[in-house]
């Protein structure tokens, strides 16, 4: 089936370039309209509702990723997928673009059969990223790990778990409730995870828990739900952590064991 496509790109030289790809092969690829500014796409959009907008990110008017924010807004519009065809590969225009809602973003360096092929992807509900953008995002993940772990084996397993409590809303007090040690040792502890992480306050060392893999968005491994219901409490360590539940809960069913152990609790 012929995918219908729009080319939106400032450089007149370039639409021609894409027009051409796009249409050689046996790539049953169909350029139904052309648009040499973010304004004139979206309008051209509406006209023709192509499956696949190719977008440039930088455009006189309007914006790459403003077109694909007007487009995803509209929800007579929703049936056009709108892919970025642009020569930056940094993160800056990457992020934007996804976040404006795009489903896929291509490279003009890209060879044409790749650009083909993404765009058929695009139509068929899928995201074409280019490979070159994938290496960079792969490379920059890792070295976003290693250095998290890095930060993270400057401090000592009880410190992790108060930068784990007090990314979970704890104060100094209920921390010491729940680790029962007085409130002066949390002090201490939170001075010392300040120091080593290089932090300034309570906020900035919340975030880091998030930054760094202690806590995941949603998680509330701390909080007890109500009588009958379950909760997930992450304990350390393993032998302490026991003793300390059951002395709280009735029954505890251990799911894993290790420095950091992870228990479902059941509130008889």
């Amino acid at each position: 089936m012929t995918v219908t496509v729009l080319v939106a790109d400032d450089e007149p030289l370039v639409i021609g370039a894409i027009t051409a790809i796009l249409a050689t092969g046996e790539s049953a690829i169909d350029v139904v309209a052309t648009a040499e500014d973010g304004q004139e796409a979206i309008d051209a959009i509406r006209v023709h509702r192509p499956q696949v907008a190719l977008l440039d990110i930088r455009m006189p008017r309007l914006t790459g990723p403003e077109v694909v924010a007007a487009v995803t807004s509209d929800p007579a519009l929703s049936g056009v997928r709108c892919v970025m065809l642009t020569t930056f590969a940094d993160d800056h225009h990457l992020a934007s673009s996804i976040f404006a809602g795009a489903t896929g973003y291509l490279l003009k360096s890209m060879p044409p059969d790749q650009i083909r092929a993404g765009v058929h992807q695009a139509a068929a509900g899928q995201m074409p990223v280019a490979p070159a953008v994938i290496q960079r995002l792969v490379t920059q993940h890792a070295a976003s790990v290693a250095a998290g772990e890095h930060r993270l084996r400057r401090l000592t397993p009880r410190e992790r778990d108060v930068l784990t409590r007090i990314a979970n809303g704890r104060s100094n007090a209920e921390i010491a409730r729940e680790l029962y040690v007085s409130e002066g040792t949390v002090k201490t502890h939170v001075a010392a995870i300040l120091h080593k992480l290089g932090l300034r306050d309570r906020t900035q060392a919340a975030i880091a828990a998030y930054e760094l893999g202690l806590v995941r968005p949603g998680a509330h491994p701390y909080t007890v739900a109500g009588e009958g219901s379950e909760v997930l409490m992450m304990c350390r360590p393993a032998e302490t952590a026991a003793h300390r539940v059951r002395r709280i809960l009735p029954t505890c069913r251990l799911l894993s064991s290790s420095s950091w152990a992870a228990r479902t609790c059941s509130m008889g």
